[in-house]
């Protein structure tokens, strides 16, 4: 179970769930394209592309660093030309670039609409249509949505819509291609069952311990999609996996404490899973 001299591409793996999925993949030997649009370093957000690129390559992995804004065809097309020339293919995808505004109707100006559809919905389906042809190529070709379950509960929808169309999108490219692609490319979605804490989380949240207490670290979505991405293609694929899952049911962790920032501490449930809903609009307040 390795992904030793795979060529994985990745969105939005400059900090964050991105960059620890890369950070696990360069651990095996893996090559890695991280597509995303931080090249200078900014006070709220830290990492850039080349920061991540120099983590990646001292975990021992290969980088090839590309500025691109997936709401960009031309960018898009860029990345993936500039990471084939350097490796020569693609034999994983992680469509992992996210947008985030939990807000309502009247709260969502068409610019923050926008954003979210074009980097969430639009910028999967783009970036998943380029990296396509080098894919079917593979003898083992993955691609990974960071995204939920399709829950149509109308209360996944009635305080963010617009975040939820966004978000859903990204989940239904999973469901439409893996039977469009099925016996040759595995789709796939993987979800936290608890909070992450992340930059973005940050910028939700604020520089809040007691928001980070109540979270997980990244590696355990890491794990889990390590776990995905080293199945057979054919095994798996149309599934919409929670990390939580796989740790415990794949992996055979017994103590998830190993993933908390504060062993012991009570977590928040993320958006979308509907047996802990009651935790869910805590969540929602505390954000």
């Amino acid at each position: 179970m390795s992904l030793k001299g795979k060529t994985i591409f990745i969105t939005g793996a400059s900090r964050g769930i991105g960059k620890e999925i890369a950070l696990r993949a360069a651990k095996d030997g893996a090559n890695i394209i991280i597509a995303a649009k931080t090249a200078d370093t900014n006070p709220k957000l830290p990492g850039t592309i080349y920061s991540a690129q120099k983590e990646i390559e001292a975990a021992g992995g290969q980088c090839v660093a590309c500025v691109c804004d997936i709401r960009s065809e031309e960018q898009i097309e860029a990345a993936v030309r500039k990471g084939v020339e350097r490796f020569g293919g693609i034999d994983i995808l992680i469509n992992n670039a996210s947008a985030i505004s939990l807000t309502g109707t009247l709260e969502t100006p068409s610019k923050k609409f926008d954003l979210m559809m074009g980097i969430n919905t639009r910028g999967t389906y783009l970036t998943t249509q380029k990296c396509l042809p080098y894919l079917l190529k593979s003898s083992n070709p993955h691609v990974l949505n960071i995204s939920p379950p399709l829950n149509m509960n109308s209360r996944w929808f009635k305080n963010h819509t617009a975040y939820t169309m966004a978000k859903y999108g990204m989940s239904m490219c999973v469901l439409g291609m893996a039977e469009e692609y099925r016996g040759q490319i595995a789709f796939n979605a993987l979800w936290p069952r608890t909070a992450i804490f992340t930059a973005a989380m940050e910028m939700l949240a604020g520089h809040s311990q007691e928001i980070k207490s109540e979270c997980r670290k990244p590696a355990i979505m890491s794990d889990s999609a390590h776990w995905i991405l080293t199945q057979p293609q054919a095994s798996v694929t149309g599934q919409f996996f929670i990390d939580e899952d796989i740790v415990s049911n794949r992996l055979g962790v017994k103590d998830l404490d190993i993933y908390a920032y504060v062993p012991g501490h009570a977590l928040m449930l993320d958006f979308f899973l509907e047996e802990e809903g009651y935790a869910h609009q805590q969540m929602k307040s505390k954000l």
